[in-house]
């Protein structure tokens, strides 16, 4: 951060400077966390009974913050680190399931500002009456394709529709991707000749030139048919850079995913992410459950789920597949 011409390029030097907070930060825990057990320690070798209560009152203090440490040692994949780039698509059911995505899209934005993450907005088409066809999002700081990657799937919520007037209930689906972003496109190498550029003009919010341009950009990578879109940028060139890293941070998590499937097939437990496979259900009606169906964890608290608690659905699945990952080491040494 010292080195000379480190803020010619502003977006680099923010994600930087950003992750140098967020180490500085966990440093200074763990400091505090050392320092208050050793002030303990000392407190209980005094041996007062007046002093047991403060000390067992600190020590359950210490010990919830010693949880929430002990955490981030699940993060052992390698791009838990990285931001995330978050795409979520409303399934069949019309009006119905595009406000099922808008409300996927609020929980998710909900718990990223809890964890001082920055949420961006790269793509969006919206229902005509309510919620979004698609959307699709940045979502940078520390840990954040760590925590969100197990949101990744096929998500099924069952209410009473407030778009019926006979309040019958409903069941809506929303399939939520999750890719860790690369940091430099040079990571994964790409063909020119395998791509399809597009250009067309923005849609949405947007600002002064953003709508009447044509700076929007879509990218087909024709041998895996894998499309990506880009219109947050005022400028054609900085959607097509854009367009093209989260392009690149697919293919690899495509290739990375072939081979977890692989793995999976030869323990015999593979199973698509496809429609019908739901990662989760969230029952609104006639009872008021949410329950993850790959670990098994749930929880009666709808609201505060949909409010962006979600850390305990993460651990749940973090811890499983470590032991999943455990389980394969010990199979493969066999």
């Amino acid at each position: 951060m010292t080195s000379e011409g480190f803020w010619s390029n502003q977006e680099k030097a923010k994600a930087v400077s950003k992750k140098a907070a967020d180490l500085r930060g966990e440093l200074e825990t763990w400091e505090n966390l050392k320092k208050d057990l050793l002030e303990l320690k000392e407190l209980a070798d005094l041996n007062e009974e007046n002093l047991r209560e403060e000390i067992e009152a600190k020590f359950v203090e210490l010990e919830k913050l010693f949880s929430g440490l002990e955490f981030n040692t699940l993060f052992a994949g390698p791009h838990d680190q990285s931001n995330a780039i978050v795409s979520i698509h409303a399934g069949v059911g019309g009006t119905e399931a595009m406000d099922w995505a808008e409300m996927l899209f609020r929980m998710l934005t909900r718990f990223a500002e809890k964890k001082n993450f920055n949420v961006d907005i790269l793509w969006e088409s919206r229902g005509e009456e309510a919620g979004y066809k698609s959307i699709t999002f940045r979502v940078a700081g520390r840990y954040a394709f760590g925590y969100l990657q197990s949101e990744a799937g096929v998500h099924r919520l069952v209410r009473i529709s407030p778009f019926d007037a006979e309040k019958m209930r409903h069941t809506s689906f929303a399939l939520v991707e999750v890719i860790p972003e690369l940091e430099e496109i040079s990571e994964t190498e790409i063909d020119p000749k395998d791509l399809r550029i597009d250009t067309f003009m923005s849609g949405g919010k947007g600002g002064q030139s953003v709508n009447t341009t044509y700076s929007a950009v879509r990218i087909v990578h024709i041998p895996t048919n894998t499309t990506v879109q880009c219109q947050n940028e005022r400028s054609q060139q900085q959607n097509k850079e854009t367009a093209l890293k989260i392009l690149a941070s697919k293919l690899r998590h495509l290739q990375e995913q072939e081979l977890a499937a692989e793995k999976k097939k030869l323990r015999g437990e593979y199973k698509s992410a496809e429609w019908g496979n739901q990662i989760r259900s969230y029952v609104l009606q006639p009872y008021q459950m949410v329950k993850d169906h790959r670990t098994d964890f749930e929880t009666p608290d709808t609201q505060g789920v949909l409010d962006g608690d979600i850390e305990s659905f993460a651990e749940a699945y973090l811890r499983k597949q470590i032991g999943e990952s455990d389980r394969w080491a010990e199979a493969n040494q066999e």
